[in-house]
């Protein structure tokens, strides 16, 4: 399910559960509405630029431009300036006037993910650009007009952050306008199966191969899982699975290697997490389960360990070291025979 830089639309959605179509059908009537703000809520991993870039190439101003910011991954002292630009000389190191990106979107959209990130600093002048439609770059004296549509991106409640005042109240009301709320995978695990076979499909085309297909203990494996991470989890378990399975045809439950997440009380109390299962491993240790892992995946990659991490969804740093102790351990097993 990746995300298509230009002319995306829901025709091309993945899933034919109920509470996905239902959310596809409330997207579509959002497109005719095309000045007003859209607030998409969802856990990570469920696709929310895919819905907003949807309802973008749906509109009536899909030759405009889509722009999209993480509110997050921005310090919060340049985020001000991305957003509506700065003039030359506005601060230190401002030495040419620089178009914010809500100049930038022209008439098209403006996405704004993780938008409960937003500093607070920054809020009421989103909050006044969205009511007057009207800008000042840093370091100006006078005002622009803007002409783009808002959506903004969510993977916790804002009724939350505002609680806990983190987030603006009538902010919160001027983005609320357009509520699309996006099913998690496990509300619509009809779609696993099939968003599983998409994707094994899409590997075989990048590789021109048959599409290989999922033994019934694969199935059921993918379909006892809770996936926290959504789709984008699942995409990473089925392209792990496509190099662990090397030549075969079939993917095995064993090639399916699901990470758990447990939390702190769960760890206190011995419960298993609802909706997940303990999968027999022979009796083998969470070490040697890991180093298994990455023994298997660095085979599979020819020793890459970038895209060994990356398939195995750890960091490159984590699977250094763990290569290192397999070392050392392997020394020390050589030292002592």
């Amino acid at each position: 399910m990746s995300l298509q830089p230009q002319g995306f639309t829901f025709d091309r959605v993945v899933g034919r559960s109920v509470e996905l179509r239902q959310a596809i059908d409330f997207a579509r009537r959002v497109t005719q509405a095309h000045t007003s703000t859209v607030l998409l809520l969802g856990e990570t991993g469920t696709g929310k630029e895919m819905f907003a870039r949807g309802i973008h190439y749906e509109g009536r101003n899909a030759a405009a431009p889509f722009v999209a910011i993480n509110c997050a991954a921005i310090p919060d002292a340049l985020l001000e300036s991305e957003l509506f630009g700065h003039e030359a000389g506005a601060f230190t190191g401002a030495r040419v006037r620089k178009t914010g990106l809500m100049e930038l979107a022209g008439c098209g959209t403006l996405f704004l993910d993780e938008v409960h990130q937003l500093p607070l600093n920054v809020q009421p002048k989103l909050l006044r650009a969205l009511e007057e439609r009207r800008i000042r770059r840093l370091g100006a004296t006078q005002e622009v007009s803007i002409d783009c549509r808002i959506m903004a991106a969510s993977n916790v409640a804002l009724e939350r952050a505002v609680e806990d005042g983190e987030f603006r109240l009538d902010l919160f009301y001027r983005l609320n306008v357009l509520r699309l709320e996006i099913p998690s995978l496990r509300q619509r695990r009809g779609d696993v199966e099939v968003l599983a076979r998409y994707f094994l499909s899409e590997m075989a085309r990048e590789h021109e191969q048959t599409p290989k297909t999922l033994s019934s203990d694969a199935q059921a494996l993918l379909q006892a899982h809770a996936w926290p991470g959504n789709v984008r989890e699942l995409k990473n378990v089925i392209e792990r699975a496509h190099v662990l399975s090397g030549a075969s045809k079939v993917i095995e439950a064993a090639h399916l290697l699901i990470q758990r997440r447990t939390s702190r009380s769960t760890l206190m109390s011995g419960a298993p997490l609802a909706g997940e299962i303990e999968i027999p491993l022979s009796g083998k240790s969470l070490r040697e389960i890991e180093r298994e892992a990455v023994h298997l995946t660095l085979s599979a990659t020819g020793g890459n360990q970038s895209r060994a991490a990356k398939l195995l969804g750890i960091s490159r740093p984590t699977l250094a070291r763990i290569v290192r102790e397999m070392s050392s351990d392997s020394i020390r097993l050589v030292e002592a025979s």
